[in-house]
Formats: structure tokens, C-alpha cells, sequence
């Protein structure tokens, strides 16, 4: 089958690699009919996540048909139209029985990885890396998914595969995200990066009662996507001061909750941007945490930070005074899909939210390297991909 495979920093290439098969009696095979290129992507694109190696299948955002599955699979059948979950869980630890899917204790084969950066555990992660389990991901023609009697979930007749793709992670983590913000109504909520997770955390918040949502960016057509279709006030980092942006926008007082859905390549401004840029390339640091600063910063009093962009490791001159002295809750981690797939389905179904503006660029997945150069220059309005393994390239070669 083809494949998009990781062969070093700003190296993607579709490569021909054996099909998967089943290994467990929990397995499925899914012939992936659709798949997305995600903001997560670009970190290991961009050589800032350990535990990669040369061939590896990269993708986590998939749909497809069930194609094969194995004895001890019940709860699906050859022929069923699927969305995967990204976090891969057993359905049985303590974790997974309380909700807390992406923390799962037995499915990430290399926890011992794990565990040694970062004291604990967590979930296998389709295509991201060998820390998460190193399994091979869904920007391919096939896939192998574990525990495929607890994770994928049926598609309704009806919905179409870009209809329903981004439940698989964008949706689910921009929900969690608003979620972890414990909105009252009428609250303000800012949330930093307009691209795909920041959108879908916007129309979240919105959803959960918000009375106002502010989008932070600095790219035109993010910044317009924003205001057009997620309804919020949008401040351009490199035209204001965000901070004073925001109190002016808040009556003084700042918003009630802030949103990083940037994570750990965020675009700083000024020296300290500048800092951050040396120390990352340099390995002083892994991660670039303006953003996370920023909006620690501008968050009211007594209020709520939610993290939803990737970090890896380690930030430097981070505002633990400030997150003291305001006296501010922080909420993060790894989005617990499986909890949100079906109450968030239903939304798709009732056509409450449609995920479908996201998408600004439709490819055939031989055209994975030049989406992947184009997501990550972000040319051409480009703010999501999606790839259908089995379309024919549009691109000459």
C-alpha cells in the first residue's frame, strides 16, 4: 500500500510499504477513505518530537471502511464506515472507566518512555512517534487499529466522510478545551491561534455560553475565518498590544478564561520571540512558549487557562508568580475523544455545528509532501487539509 512516512525534519514522502494485518483478536484493519494533515503533524515535521524513526506512517485524524476485523471484535463488521479516535485505549484500566481515554495505562507498548520524561504514562497515539506507541498512522490506504471494539464509532447513514473527519481530534479537542474553561454564561473567552483546534474551541465556547469570544492571530484569512464563521472579535498580535487589546475588550478586568491552542511553536514577538527561537534551534529549549505567557498574563483574576496546544518539554521564563498572585486554574492534556465522539456526532447529525469550513485544500495523499510544505508555510489561505488515499495526484511530479 501507499503511505505518508516520516524520513526527517522537513522530510514526507509516500513510500510503498506492506499492508497492515491483524495482530490481536481486538484488531481491525480500515481502508481509510479520507484523512487530515493536523497542526500536531507539523511539530514532527519540523523535528520537535523525539522518538521518531525513518519509514514511520504518520497521521492521526482518518475515516474509512472496516475491511477486516478480528475475533474479538463484536461491535463491528467488514463493510461499516468508521470515525478513529486519535488516543488508542483499552476500554478496561482506570483511566479509560473514568473517562480519562488519552491517559490509558495499557496501550502504549513503550510507557517506559514515556514515564522517564515525563513521570507517567499515556495513551498509544496513531502516527506520533515511538514515545506514543509507534504505531503506524492513518495517512495511508490501510490501518491496523487496536482495541477496535472500544474505540471507532459508526458512521450514520447520511453524513459524509469530510462531514464527520475532524471528530476524530480538532472537534473533540476544541470542545474539551471551551470545556475545561467551565463557562458561565456570558462569559468572555479568548482564545490564542485561529487555525483548525482555535476555530472548533471558538464555536465551542459559543456553544457552552460564551458571550464573547476573541480570536488571536496574526494571519489574515485565520483572522477572518474567525470573525466570519466562529462570530468572534479578533486581535492581530502583530498589529496591537494583546494585552491591552484585551482589557480594552473586557472592561479593564481581562477575560474570564484563555485558550492556547498554539502550543509549543508559537510565533513570539520581540526579543523574548527572539529567545525563544535561539534556544529552541539550539536545544536549550523544545518548546516556544510566547503564546503560553501571553495569555497567563492577560487572564483575569481568579480565572482559567486552557492548554490545547502540543507541548513536548520544557519552556523557559514561564509567569508561575503570576499564575500565583492571580490565583488562576490550569487545565491541559491530550483530548479524551472517545468521552465527546457521540454527544459531538450528534451535533454534526442535527447539523448544529458544521466542521466543513475548515477545510480550504482537498489532495490526493500522493500530494502529502507539498501539503505538508504548503500547512506549514501556510500559503494560499491554506488552514486544513484532507487527503483521499485513493484520489489521483493533481500535481505534476
Amino acid at each position: 500500500m501507499r503511505a505518508v512516512c516520516w524520513h526527517g525534519k522537513h522530510d514526507v514522502r509516500v513510500d510503498t510499504v506492506p499492508d497492515p494485518q491483524l495482530r490481536n483478536a481486538r484488531d481491525a484493519i480500515i481502508k481509510v477513505t479520507l484523512t487530515g494533515v493536523c497542526g500536531s503533524d507539523l511539530h514532527l515535521y519540523n523535528g520537535l518530537i523525539p522518538g521518531m524513526k525513518q519509514g514511520d506512517i504518520l497521521g492521526h485524524e482518518f475515516v474509512g471502511e472496516v475491511a477486516e476485523v478480528g475475533a474479538g471484535v463484536t461491535r463491528l463488521a467488514a463493510g461499516d464506515r468508521v470515525v478513529v479516535p486519535f488516543p488508542i485505549s483499552c476500554g478496561e484500566c482506570w483511566y479509560c472507566k473514568h473517562d480519562l481515554w488519552a491517559l490509558c495505562d495499557n496501550s502504549n507498548p513503550n510507557s517506559r518512555l514515556l514515564e522517564k520524561a515525563y513521570g507517567d504514562t499515556g495513551a498509544g497515539i496513531f502516527g506520533y512517534s515511538r514515545l506514543y506507541g509507534g504505531y503506524s498512522g492513518g495517512q495511508a490506504e490501510y490501518v491496523r487499529v487496536p482495541y477496535a471494539d472500544v474505540g471507532p464509532a459508526k458512521i450514520p447513514s447520511g453524513l459524509s466522510d469530510e462531514q464527520v473527519i475532524f471528530l476524530t481530534d480538532i472537534f473533540p479537542t476544541g470542545y474539551q478545551a471551551a470545556e475545561n474553561c467551565a463557562i458561565r454564561a456570558g462569559d468572555t473567552v479568548a482564545v490564542w491561534g485561529c487555525g483548525p483546534v482555535g476555530l472548533m474551541a471558538m464555536k465551542s465556547a459559543t456553544k457552552l455560553g460564551a458571550g464573547k469570544v476573541i480570536g488571536i492571530d496574526s494571519v489574515p484569512e485565520r483572522l477572518d475565518m474567525a470573525h466570519i464563521e466562529c462570530g468572534a472579535q479578533i486581535v492581530n498580535y502583530q498589529e496591537q498590544d494583546v494585552s491591552e487589546a484585551l482589557h480594552n475588550l473586557t472592561g479593564g478586568r481581562g477575560p474570564d478564561a484563555c485558550i492556547d491552542a498554539v502550543g509549543m511553536e508559537a510565533s513570539g514577538t520581540g526579543i523574548a520571540g527572539v529567545y525563544d527561537a535561539v534556544k529552541q534551534t539550539l536545544r536549550l529549549e523544545s518548546d516556544r512558549a510566547g503564546a503560553l505567557r501571553q495569555l497567563i498574563m492577560a487572564c483575569r483574576k481568579g480565572g482559567t487557562v486552557s492548554i490545547a496546544g502540543v507541548y513536548g518539554g520544557l519552556v523557559d521564563k514561564m509567569p508561575m508568580g503570576a499564575v500565583f498572585a492571580k490565583g488562576l486554574t490550569l487545565r491541559a492534556g491530550q483530548t479524551h475523544v472517545q468521552k465527546y465522539l457521540s454527544p459531538l456526532m450528534e451535533l454534526v447529525e442535527k447539523k448544529e455545528i458544521d466542521t466543513t469550513f475548515l477545510i480550504t485544500h482537498r489532495m490526493a495523499l500522493q500530494d502529502a509532501p507539498a501539503g505538508y510544505r504548503l500547512f506549514r508555510e501556510k500559503h494560499d489561505g491554506c488552514i486544513k487539509i484532507v487527503m483521499d488515499p485513493r484520489a489521483p495526484s493533481r500535481r505534476a511530479h
